[in-house]
């Protein structure tokens, strides 16, 4: 579970960490108050808390004598890069698409997708970074990269969803769910803002983080650890047939508008009726994305 916590959402919220280190110039010794990055991350205080101990194992945070975390040595933040742009994106779904389609194989190296994709050595980094963070490919040891096992098939993807379908209304009737308040209102608010619009101008790529993000945050709250590793492995296998069969923007517009009700009967102490209205929503979602 370790090794998988490291290539997924705690190695995405570490670089991002890492990055709000640089920005805020933070010396040695500054407190890293677990609850204020969730809020600034938008995601709940759980995977914060991987994310710092996989920085403390690379010696850029300490753990206090009370259990917390600082800055030991900023020195180690890795530089700043720069930001991916349309011709990355272009490559970064290519390789995606092309991966799902069984193209490219499961051992590859960096100057045949260098020649295949007509990419520079820089640009392919950038998207290796990307796809790395993301957890469906790792650095063999020596030379070349190898992808992760995905979800490729029509019978694998519609099978997820039924696992979904029982961890996740189950998750909110554990009894140790604990409301992560703050977190939620923060996915409150990106759900609110697609709905408004932006749905219409983001990519499908980004549109899965969003989404995933929120159930992710919502799992977080069981406080089962297998139920949160569960739906993040999943979310991570599925990631790429997800982008072919992402719903048509009027009906993602309809699931954008069942989030924010999700979030409202959580926020209002509803749990059992959240529980209902999650198996609902699912239901509903998986139907629409499995059609053939």
């Amino acid at each position: 579970m370790q090794r998988l916590q490291r290539t997924s959402i705690a190695s995405q919220l570490a670089a991002r960490i890492a990055a709000y280190i640089r920005a805020e110039n933070a010396p040695k010794g500054t407190r890293l108050v677990e609850r204020k990055l969730a809020e600034h991350l938008r995601v709940s205080r759980s995977p914060v808390r991987s994310a710092l101990r996989l920085l403390a194992e690379d010696g850029i945070v300490g753990v206090t004598e009370r259990g917390g975390f600082v800055v030991v040595d900023p020195r180690r933040v890795p530089a700043a890069r720069p930001q991916a742009g349309k011709d990355d994106e272009d490559a970064y779904l290519s390789i995606a698409r092309d991966r799902l389609n069984g193209v490219l194989p499961d051992k590859v190296t960096e100057s045949s997708l260098m020649r295949q994709y007509g990419l520079t050595k820089a640009a392919l980094a950038a998207v290796l970074r990307r796809i790395s963070g993301e957890g469906w490919i790792e650095r063999l040891p020596g030379h070349g990269w190898l992808f992760s096992p995905m979800l490729t098939s029509m019978q694998s993807y519609e099978d997820s969803y039924r696992f979904r379908m029982v961890i996740e209304p189950a998750a909110l009737l554990e009894p140790n769910f604990l409301l992560d308040r703050a977190a939620l209102e923060a996915c409150r608010a990106e759900q609110q803002k697609l709905a408004d619009g932006a749905i219409w101008k983001i990519s499908n790529a980004k549109l899965f983080d969003i989404n995933s993000r929120l159930h992710e945050t919502i799992m977080a709250c069981s406080r089962n650890a297998f139920f949160i590793e569960g739906l993040a492995r999943i979310n991570k296998v599925r990631r790429l047939l997800e982008y072919r069969q992402s719903l048509d923007r009027k009906r993602a517009l309809v699931r954008c508008h069942e989030h924010v009700t999700l979030i409202d009967l959580l926020l209002a102490g509803k749990t059992e009726q959240a529980s209902r209205f999650m198996f609902r929503h699912l239901s509903t979602v998986s139907v629409e994305k499995t059609r053939r």
